[in-house]
């Protein structure tokens, strides 16, 4: 069994050096990976379920907070805990995603994404919060599209996201692709999981049966979509 570790801005601040030598300790410790959270945005108000996020909590860029941490660890691997994938153009994410893992040697390999739930966050990002599941659907396969293409370039048409002959460089670290973990609470997500995701990050809110079943359902989902469960 392997243990990765959150580190927490809101809770433990944005010192610098707190940050570094959390991570170098992590690593010093055995820690598999280090993840950080993600807001873009914050305001007077928002709630997660029954609990008031207050507005002036610290959500700097986790990206860039990986890279950080990158350049100060060696073997530590770099993870999101969840990076809100609605929010960012994929083609620009495609490229950030490949440069850390490129520069930390193929460590950025514990990307999770999710869809994240606070309606004036995503209007504010002119995204449409309805919708922000086909977008995250979307974006996970332009970026993988993204990531295997050659110099020819790729092509892709959808409802939210269009190109011709694109080419986006570096590759990852000696791979072709990243793998991209689901993070959620819902069975939506659970769905998603079977049908896109590498990995699943179930959200910490669910009780025991209900992580269970949506377990389950992930994985008859992905035998139904023709994958390894």
């Amino acid at each position: 069994m392997k243990f990765g570790i959150s580190y927490s801005t809101p809770y433990y601040g944005t010192d610098p050096d707190r940050l570094m030598a959390f991570a170098q300790h992590a690593e010093a410790c055995g820690f598999e990976s280090i993840y950080l959270p993600d807001h873009i945005a914050l305001y007077p108000g928002a709630q997660v379920g029954a609990m008031e996020m207050p507005s002036t909590l610290p959500f700097p860029d986790p990206l860039d907070c990986l890279s950080f941490v990158a350049a100060a660890t060696q073997r530590i691997l770099l993870g999101t805990g969840v990076l809100l994938l609605p929010y960012r153009h994929p083609v620009v994410l495609a490229k950030r995603l490949a440069t850390i893992d490129l520069l930390s040697k193929g460590r950025m390999r514990l990307l999770t994404v999710g869809l994240g739930t606070l309606p004036s966050e995503a209007q504010a990002l002119g995204v449409d919060f309805a919708s922000r599941g086909r977008r995250a659907d979307e974006a996970i396969d332009v970026l993988r599209l993204l990531w295997s293409g050659g110099a020819d370039g790729v092509s892709y048409h959808g409802e939210f996201f269009s190109f011709d002959n694109l080419c986006v460089y570096p590759k990852p670290h000696e791979t072709q692709q990243l793998p991209i973990h689901i993070g959620g609470s819902s069975r939506a997500a659970a769905r998603r999981v079977g049908r896109r995701g590498d990995g699943y990050f179930p959200g910490g809110m669910l009780m025991p049966a209900e992580r269970a079943a949506q377990l389950d359902l992930a994985r008859a989902t992905a035998v139904e979509a023709g994958r390894d469960p």
